[in-house]
C-alpha cells in the first residue's frame, strides 16, 4: 500500500506546483488563463471607441485581456483608488492638475527614453512638461482637442453671418441672432464643468498663462488680473436661454442638434453627441474670439488624452504593448476619427468637414492650452464660475478665486 502511496502523493504534488506555476501572476497556464490588464480612462464619450481598440487588441492578442474601466468622475476615483495603493495598470487621462500632481508623486513609468516619443508632436510633449515642470515624460500625449465654438452652418446661413474674428464681432453676431428671436448660445450650467469651455479661451488669452506661476510667487491676484475675464463671462449669459441652470451638458448636444441655438460654447468632443442626436445636421467650428486683436485669439487646444503605466503594474510588459498598440497610426487615425479629435501622433491627420475650420489655427501653430489645466483641483473652480454666474457679483467672485487658491496652496 505505501508503494503505491508514496508515488500518487508524488504525482499530486507535481501537477499541483506545475499549476501554481503555471497561473502565477495572472499569466496564461494550464487553465488558459490570461496577463489581466485594466485600462481607466475618463472620457465617457470615447468608451465605446476605445472598446473596439480593446477587442482588436485583444483578438491579435489571445494571451492578454484588456478591460476598459470608465467610471463617472473618473480623476476623483483615480485618486481615491492611489491612496488605497490601487493603481490601474494603463491610465488614460487629460493633461489636468490631477495627471500633474500624480506625475509628481512618482507613480508613473518614465517612457522619456522610450521609442514611442518620437513619433509624438513635440509641442504636446513640451506641453507636459511645462505641466508638471519634470524633466522626465511620464505619459505618452495620445490624442489632443480644441475648445471653441461650435455654430450650426443653416442657422449663419439664414441670417447672413460670418464667423467672428474679434470680441466685438462675437458680440454682434450674438446680438443679431438674439434680434432674430432664437438663442445665441445654449448653456448648460446644470454641470458646473460646463463653465470652463468659456473660462479657458477667455483667460488663456486675455490674462495669459503665465499668471499662474506669478500667482504661485504671489505677485499677482485674480481681483486685480481677472475683472475683463469676469465681465465678458457675464456678458454671454445675456444671449442664451432662459433656463441656463436647468440643463446639463447632454440637454445641450441635443438641444443644440435640433437647432435650438447658433452656436455652442463646448470642445470638439461634443460633436460625436451632437451628430448621434442629428446625422443631418451642418456645423462647424471657430475659435473662440476672446479679445478685439484677431492675432491674439489663439484656438485651446491641449493634450486630451495621454496614456500611461503604472509603477506598481505586475504586467509592465503587457501594459507598455497595449500602449504601443493603441498609438499604432491607424489606431489613432480611428480614434480621432470617431471623436472628432485631433492626434498627437505625427503623421496623422483630421480630415472631417466640421473641423475643417480649425485647422489654419493648427498648421500655424496659433494654439494656446487649456487655463484651468493650471488651477489646483482642488479649488473645484468650476463650481465657483458656477456659482459667479448665479450670482453675478464681480467682486466677491475675484476674492473668492483668491481665497480659495490660497486655501488649497496652503499660501498664508
Amino acid at each position: 500500500m505505501k508503494k503505491v502511496i508514496k508515488p500518487f502523493l508524488a504525482g499530486v504534488l507535481a501537477i499541483s506546483l506545475l499549476s501554481a506555476c503555471g497561473n502565477n501572476g495572472n499569466s496564461e497556464g494550464a487553465s488558459g488563463d490570461k496577463v489581466q490588464i485594466e485600462f481607466f480612462q475618463n472620457k465617457a464619450e470615447a468608451k465605446a471607441t476605445f472598446d473596439k481598440l480593446i477587442t482588436k487588441f485583444n483578438e491579435a492578442n489571445p494571451t492578454i485581456k484588456v478591460t476598459q474601466v470608465n467610471p463617472p468622475d473618473a480623476e476623483t476615483v483615480l485618486k481615491t483608488r492611489v491612496a488605497k495603493k490601487d493603481i490601474p495598470d494603463v491610465v488614460g487621462i487629460g493633461a489636468t492638475d490631477t495627471y500633474s500632481t500624480l506625475s509628481k508623486s512618482g507613480l508613473f513609468e518614465d517612457f522619456t527614453n522610450d521609442p514611442l516619443i518620437k513619433n509624438i508632436q513635440p509641442a504636446y510633449l513640451d506641453m507636459l512638461k511645462s505641466m508638471t515642470g519634470l524633466t522626465e515624460m511620464n505619459g505618452i500625449p495620445f490624442s489632443t482637442n480644441a475648445n471653441g465654438v461650435i455654430y450650426n452652418k443653416a442657422i449663419f446661413k439664414e441670417l447672413n453671418l460670418t464667423i467672428p474674428k474679434t470680441w466685438d464681432e462675437f458680440i454682434a453676431v450674438a446680438q443679431k441672432v438674439k434680434d432674430s428671436g432664437q438663442n445665441a448660445f445654449y448653456l448648460t450650467l446644470k454641470d458646473a464643468w460646463t463653465t470652463l469651455p468659456m473660462f479657458n479661451p477667455l483667460e488663456s488669452n486675455i490674462v495669459g498663462l503665465d499668471f499662474f506661476a506669478q500667482r504661485a510667487a504671489g505677485t499677482v491676484t485674480f481681483k486685480d488680473t481677472y475683472r475683463e475675464v469676469a465681465e465678458k463671462q457675464l456678458k454671454l449669459l445675456e444671449f442664451a436661454q432662459k433656463d441656463v441652470f436647468g440643463k446639463g451638458y447632454n440637454d445641450g448636444n441635443t438641444a443644440f442638434a435640433k437647432g435650438e441655438s447658433a452656436m455652442y460654447m463646448q470642445g470638439v468632443w461634443a460633436i460625436p453627441e451632437i451628430q448621434k442626436a442629428n446625422p443631418a445636421i451642418e456645423l462647424g467650428v471657430f475659435p473662440f474670439p476672446s479679445t478685439n486683436e484677431s492675432t491674439k485669439n489663439k484656438l485651446v487646444s491641449g493634450v486630451d488624452t495621454l496614456l500611461t503605466v503604472a509603477k506598481s503594474s505586475k504586467h509592465k510588459e503587457e501594459a507598455k504593448k497595449f500602449v504601443a498598440f493603441l498609438t499604432q497610426p491607424d489606431n489613432v487615425k480611428q480614434y480621432i476619427s470617431e471623436q472628432k479629435a485631433f492626434s498627437a501622433v505625427t503623421g496623422v491627420t483630421q480630415d472631417d468637414a466640421s473641423v475643417t475650420d480649425l485647422k489654419e489655427s493648427f498648421e500655424s501653430g496659433n494654439l494656446i492650452d487649456f487655463a484651468d489645466h493650471y488651477i489646483p483641483a482642488g479649488m473645484k473652480v468650476e463650481t465657483i464660475f458656477q456659482e459667479f454666474l448665479q450670482k453675478k457679483d464681480i467682486d466677491a467672485y475675484l476674492t473668492k478665486l483668491d481665497t480659495e487658491w490660497d486655501k488649497v496652496t496652503d499660501r498664508k
